[in-house]
Formats: C-alpha cells, sequence, structure tokens
C-alpha cells in the first residue's frame, strides 16, 4: 500500500480549486492564534490588552469562539474603551489559564461577567496614553483627547500615535483597579455598532484553525472503541486483525473511570495509526469481550412510562404558594396534560477532536474546547500530574453548544500521546458523537389548572421529572437541582394565586449534560404550550390570553414565594425577573408577526414566551401542515430583550441560529436506547433541520439601558412551544410530546 498523508478538508478543496489535488502532499502544521508569532509589545498594562511601537493593538480574549462571536464582542468592547483604531486591532486567543478568571464559555454570560473587565482593561490602557502624551506636550491630562488610536492635544490638534506613546506609556504606574472613568454611552465608538466578526476573512479564505485542523510533526491519529453502554467495561481484547491493517502502529487500552465518571473518558481500546483511515480500519478490526455495566438494559421506552407515571405522582415540592388543593376543588373548571421531550444530541459540525503532546513530564494540549480549565484539570487528574504541566492551547470551535466544555475527549487526547511517545490526535467521528454524547436530559411533565368561570387560573401545579447533571458527577443524585428547577419551574412568571411545583426522582442511565438553553427546553415547551390549552379552552385569543396571564408589570423574586432560586448566578437587585418587559416582548412580536391577519388553510400562528439567561423573549411561528401531516415553519418572528447590545449582528445571528436548532428539536430530533445503546448513529437517523426547512427569522432587539444579559441560549426554549401551538392553530391538533409525530397529522 502507498504512503498515506493526512490531508485537511480545507487543502483539499484547494487543491481541487486549482485543478492539482496532490494525494500525498506535505501539509503545513496547523498551530493555533496562541501559538502565532506576536508583534512585539512594549506597552502592555494588564492581561487583555498590549500596544506595539507599531501601532498595533493586541487584545486578549480568555473566551472561546464556537461562532457567537464572543472574541469579536469582547475585543470591541476593549477596544472601544481604549479607542483603538479597529484596522489596527489583532485578538489572541488566551491559553486556559486562572489568571483570566472564569475561562467557560458557557451558559450565555461571557459578556455579562467580561464587559466591565474589558472596559476597565482598554480604559486604564487609554489613560496610560494620555499621561504619556501629556508628559511629552508638558501638559495637564485634561488637555488631551483621544480618537481612533491617537492622543489628541487641544485645539492645536498635535497628535501622537498610541505606537509612539507605548515606550513611554509603559514606564508609568498602572492606575489601581476600579479607579479609571469609563466612557458614556454617547462617546461608544464600537460598543452597540454592527461590526463583521475578527475571524471572517481567515474563515472566508480557509485559514482558519479549528480544532480538526491541529497537526504537528510526527502526529499520530487515534480512533478509539468505547463502551457500548454507560458504565461498561474491557474484559478482554484480540488486536491481531487490528494490526495487520497497513498503517497501523500500535493498541492502546484505555483504562474505565469510575462511575460517575463525570468529564473523565469511558475508557476503551484505542487503536494508534499514521492516518486516520488506517486507524478507523484498524478500529472496526478490534476484537472486544465487554462487561456490560449497570446500564445495559436501558431502553428509554420503558423509562419514558416509568417518568410519565412519576411525574402523576406527588414530588418533592420546589414552589408551594396558596392552597393548591383547595383552589383545585374549588374551580369551576380543571385542565390537565402531560408533556414529553426525549433526549437529544449536541451534534455539533465539528465533532470533538483534541491533539496533545507528552514530553519531559509535561502536556500540550491543542484543543477546540469551550472550558479550557477544566480541561487542563481534566488532564491533571488523569494523567496524574499538576495541573502547571499542562498546557491548554485553544482553536476555533465548529460549534460547541455546551458538549465541549466537557473535556473527556481531550484528557483522551493526552493519555495516548503519553503512552505512545509522540503526538496524538483524537478524532471522533460522528457515530462516536452521538453514542458517547453527554446527552440532553429525557424528561416527562404533568400540568394541573383550576379556571375560574371567566378561565383564568387559580390554581396551578407542575411537576417535572428527569434525570439531573448532577447524576454524571454524583452518586445517587435522582433530583434537580436547584438550578435545573430555576430554569421555567419555580420561576413560572403567571399571575395565579395558588401554585405548586413539584419534582420527582429520576435514575440517569447516560451521561447527562447541558446543552443549549438546558432544562428550560422541556420547561418552556410544557409551559408554553399549556398556556395555549388554557387560552383553547377559555375560548380567548392566545396573545391577551398570555397578558392576563402575566398580570400587572412588576418585579418577580421567587425567594419571597419560598423557592430556591439561582438566577442564573446573577443577582436579582441587578436582574429582576420584570413582567413589564416580558409583557413587552409579546406584544412586539404578536404586532410585527401580523397576528391575527387571515392565512391559508392549514397553516395557523403560535405564540410563547420565556425569560431565560436573564433575557425575555417571545417566539411567534407560522406554519403550514400539508395534507400528508408534514410539517413546515415558512416564518419564525423573536422579539428580543437581553439588554444592553454589544454587536447587533452577533445577536441577530444567535437568534437566527436559534430557531432553527428549536424547529429541529420540535420537529426531527430524539435520541432513543435500547439495550443501552443509542438506535441512532448518524445524520440519517439523528436528523436536524437542513437547509430546506430554514424559516424566514425576523429578529426585533429592544433597545435597552439595562445590564447585557445571555444571547446564545435564550432563543431556543420558546420556539418548538409556539411551533406546536401553531399546529393546533392550523390543524386543531395538539401536540403534546416531541419531535411532532407527523404521521398524527394526516388525518387531523
Amino acid at each position: 500500500m502507498g504512503n498515506i498523508q493526512n490531508l485537511s478538508r480545507r487543502n483539499v478543496l484547494k487543491g481541487m480549486a486549482a485543478s492539482r489535488l496532490l494525494l500525498g502532499a506535505n501539509v503545513a502544521a496547523w498551530l493555533p492564534v496562541s501559538q502565532a508569532a506576536a508583534a512585539p509589545a512594549s506597552f502592555a498594562p494588564n492581561l487583555f490588552v498590549a500596544v506595539a511601537p507599531s501601532g498595533q493593538v493586541t487584545i486578549v480574549v480568555s473566551r472561546s469562539e464556537m461562532g457567537t462571536g464572543i472574541r469579536t464582542s469582547l475585543a470591541m468592547v476593549l477596544a472601544d474603551e481604549l479607542d483603538a483604531d479597529w484596522r489596527s486591532i489583532k485578538v489572541e486567543q488566551a491559553q486556559g489559564d486562572a489568571k483570566y478568571g472564569d475561562q467557560n464559555t458557557d451558559g450565555s454570560k461571557s459578556v455579562r461577567l467580561l464587559l466591565n473587565t474589558m472596559r476597565e482593561a482598554g480604559a486604564t490602557a487609554r489613560l496610560m496614553l494620555v499621561n504619556a502624551a501629556a508628559q511629552r506636550w508638558r501638559v495637564a491630562p485634561s488637555a488631551c483627547r483621544t480618537e481612533a488610536g491617537a492622543v489628541v492635544l487641544g485645539a492645536a490638534g498635535k497628535r501622537l500615535s498610541y505606537g509612539e506613546l507605548a515606550e513611554a506609556a509603559a514606564k508609568l504606574p498602572v492606575p489601581p483597579a476600579g479607579s479609571v472613568r469609563l466612557k458614556e454611552r454617547a462617546a461608544w465608538r464600537y460598543i452597540g455598532k454592527p461590526l463583521p466578526i475578527i475571524d471572517l476573512d481567515d474563515i472566508v479564505h480557509g485559514s482558519a484553525v479549528y480544532g480538526i485542523d491541529v497537526v504537528l510533526p510526527g502526529m499520530k491519529q487515534a480512533s478509539i472503541e468505547r463502551p457500548p453502554s454507560y458504565g461498561g467495561r474491557v474484559k478482554s481484547f484480540d488486536a491481531t486483525d487490528a494490526m495487520k491493517v497497513p498503517g497501523v502502529e500500535r493498541v492502546v487500552e484505555i483504562p474505565a473511570s469510575p462511575m460517575p465518571s463525570g468529564f473523565l473518558p469511558l475508557g476503551g481500546v484505542a487503536v494508534i495509526a499514521s492516518n486516520t483511515w488506517a486507524a478507523i480500519q484498524g478500529r472496526q478490526k478490534l476484537h472486544i469481550v465487554w462487561e456490560p455495566g449497570p446500564n445495559a438494559d436501558y431502553d428509554t421506552t420503558s423509562y419514558r412510562a416509568a417518568l410519565e407515571a412519576t411525574a402523576r405522582q406527588p414530588g418533592k415540592v420546589a414552589r408551594n404558594n396558596g392552597d393548591v388543593d383547595h383552589a383545585m376543588q374549588a374551580a369551576s373548571k380543571r385542565i390537565s396534560a402531560d408533556y414529553f421531550v426525549p433526549h437529544l444530541a449536541h451534534a455539533m459540525m465539528e465533532p470533538e477532536c483534541s491533539t496533545a503532546e507528552f514530553a519531559d513530564g509535561a502536556c500540550t494540549v491543542w484543543t477546540a474546547t469551550q472550558n479550557p480549565q477544566q480541561a487542563r484539570t481534566t488532564v491533571a487528574q488523569f494523567l496524574g500530574i499538576e495541573q502547571s504541566a499542562v498546557t491548554v492551547n485553544i482553536t476555533l470551535l465548529g460549534g460547541g453548544f455546551g458538549r465541549k466544555s466537557k473535556p473527556d475527549y481531550v484528557a483522551e487526547a493526552a493519555f495516548l500521546a503519553r503512552a505512545v511517545g509522540a503526538p496524538v490526535k483524537v478524532t471522533w467521528t460522528r457515530e462516536d458523537d452521538i453514542a458517547h454524547d453527554y446527552f440532553h436530559a429525557i424528561a416527562a411533565q404533568h400540568l394541573e389548572a383550576g379556571l375560574d368561570a371567566n378561565g383564568k387560573p387559580t390554581a396551578w401545579l407542575h411537576r417535572t421529572v428527569f434525570p439531573s447533571i448532577g447524576s454524571t458527577f454524583t452518586a445517587n443524585t435522582v433530583y434537580g437541582a436547584a438550578g435545573e428547577l430555576s430554569q421555567g419551574v419555580v420561576d413560572m412568571p403567571f399571575d395565579i394565586p395558588n401554585v405548586r411545583c413539584e419534582n420527582g426522582p429520576a435514575e440517569a442511565h447516560v451521561r447527562i449534560g447541558w446543552y443549549r438553553s438546558v432544562y428550560n427546553i422541556p420547561h418552556a415547551f410544557a409551559v408554553g404550550s399549556f398556556v395555549d390549552e388554557l387560552a383553547a379552552s377559555a375560548g380567548k385569543d392566545p396573545v391577551q390570553y398570555l397578558l392576563s396571564l402575566l398580570g400587572a408589570p412588576r418585579k418577580l423574586d421567587p425567594h419571597l414565594l419560598g423557592s430556591e432560586y439561582a438566577n442564573y448566578g446573577a443577582s436579582l437587585d441587578e436582574y429582576p425577573i420584570d413582567i413589564a418587559r416580558m409583557r413587552n416582548v409579546v406584544l412586539l412580536a404578536a404586532a410585527r408577526s401580523g397576528w391575527g391577519s387571515k392565512l391559508p388553510a392549514r397553516h395557523g400562528r403560535g405564540i410563547a414566551v420565556h425569560r431565560s439567561f436573564l433575557t425575555y423573549v417571545a417566539a411567534v411561528a407560522q406554519v403550514a401542515v400539508a395534507e400528508d401531516g408534514t410539517v413546515s415553519v415558512p416564518r419564525i418572528d423573536l422579539a428580543v430583550d437581553c439588554g444592553m447590545v454589544v454587536n447587533p449582528d452577533r445577536v441577530a445571528a444567535q437568534f437566527e441560529g436559534a430557531a432553527i436548532m428549536s424547529l429541529g428539536n420540535a420537529l426531527y430530533s430524539s435520541v432513543t436506547f435500547k439495550a443501552g445503546r443509542t438506535e441512532q448513529s448518524n445524520f440519517g437517523d439523528y436528523q436536524v433541520a437542513r437547509i430546506d426547512a430554514t424559516p424566514e427569522t425576523h429578529v426585533y432587539v429592544v433597545r435597552s439601558d439595562a445590564p447585557p444579559a445571555g444571547v446564545g441560549e435564550p432563543g431556543v426554549p420558546p420556539v418548538s412551544a409556539a411551533i406546536c401551538n401553531a399546529i393546533f392553530q392550523a390543524v386543531g391538533h395538539r401536540v403534546r410530546a416531541l419531535p411532532v409525530d407527523q404521521a398524527e397529522l394526516k388525518a387531523a
């Protein structure tokens, strides 16, 4: 067999475009941004900014870029306070290091947590540059101003570029933290303005470096066969046939981690080869006998039935106001409904991948990770070395959705690099990705309402049952954590006097992890759908009914209602649950969607509203149900109040993407298990929304002076309920389980 070299997808396409595809061509090593040579900087007053004599401004961003534009948004904030010329900006990706503070790009909190940090970093550098210029001109700093990368002296028009001032500024004392004056909003140059992402040119021209692109000299490729069910182990294996595959060099067993495994690898057998194809072919020829483990009989059909039965029984009380039982008995009418959401897989376009090198007792990693510090901790733990001996370099991420904050795949590469004594890249296949995900939790819910003579609820009961994310880290965890119940359960915003929320026990049989918007997905689906059912029962317009349920503008504090409430880690004083803002997005979405205007037969509109990650979102979906039951979604309107906005283009893009993702969850996506294994393996049977399903999406962002809130995740929760409510309007059929069974709609 001839020599096989590893070609990147990008280089293959570039070669094809030039009509000179060369098999076996050498590929230059891809190095992440943090390893690229930076211009010499003589002025670096803090961790996040440096100014070179050339005038180039390097901004260090400590959060990972996975399509949200966070590298651009955080750079915009600092550049604005610095008064830098955007054309002089270079963004460098920080390595995983505690000195940067929290680096976990998860939970839709990057701008919220880092806005002031980046503003102060830029303002500090600006003040020092002004002081350096004032000293040179022998004037008071107040006589100077800044504009686009230069300090200007009053009306005289003298100017010194930042590059010219860099060395002098570096000799000045750094002002104490919190002592610098930040710009007024009216003076912002970049914040609030639409700017293209900083990586756009590299992405378009094929030079952007993702985790899957990294190549190191002498690098080996690994493909890993993992236990078929969670908690399984290798009993024995025979690698004889695998070693016969040309290119295969070694076979290495990875030890299984104790359960619950947390972020540690599942274990298994790795085939190490000179190229990816050989590694995969060798893996297919492994003969492994497995210890099945405790979850080898996991079956989602029977598990769903058990969850639904639990949801119909009293559970652990998480919120209890008034007297629900008495109000139910006194109600003019009682309505109940059960809702179900399946497991979901993250299925990001770039599957898990990591490259590692181990030498002289230290490990260096290049990887696509949302949480580099956790990757560093996990690698050190799995290898039994100090964290200081681990370096984590972050590439661009081809999607993440929460999966790439869990660094099991990073530890796999590190372990194999040490075992082999050469750089090793681990690349998961799509089948690996779906079979061994940290799955979004399957959930069953039961809701009841007691209505008065006008159809308004006087009592509300919400029971939710799901395996908790905590089960992935702590044994015998069967109830939801406060943070999980704070996502659409105890923070139910409606003006109802008697409310009880309960959580039933659920044992986990797979790794459960956070997925874009987490438990808001099942809870927003159930609550948003149930409200629409109540409106229909009362014979009321869904928008007007929703507004009546929200009641008068007020601030809601779940703590005063006796609930433990997490509020996404933010202060309720700074980020209250503001019913006025929620009402406003409902009115805005309805008005801009054409609510109430006539639609063709078998078309309908549905609405839902939800607050998550401190952001208020109302969604109106327009659907069409064909005679054969096929559902299409021609249009989605999203009204968004996420507080102060840094880059409007990225906000719109995130909500457009969230609408498509939620549409896929509603209509197509589901992971099921039989005999402990996933029944889905690739996009042929784990379906996501494809380009032909993409709706015309309109995003209306409320201008706000409120503090910045989440953007990446809040668009997902209300869309599925809006779609299902629209299906009811179109054909009169209620959808209470996802994904929508479109065959049922054929007869509707």
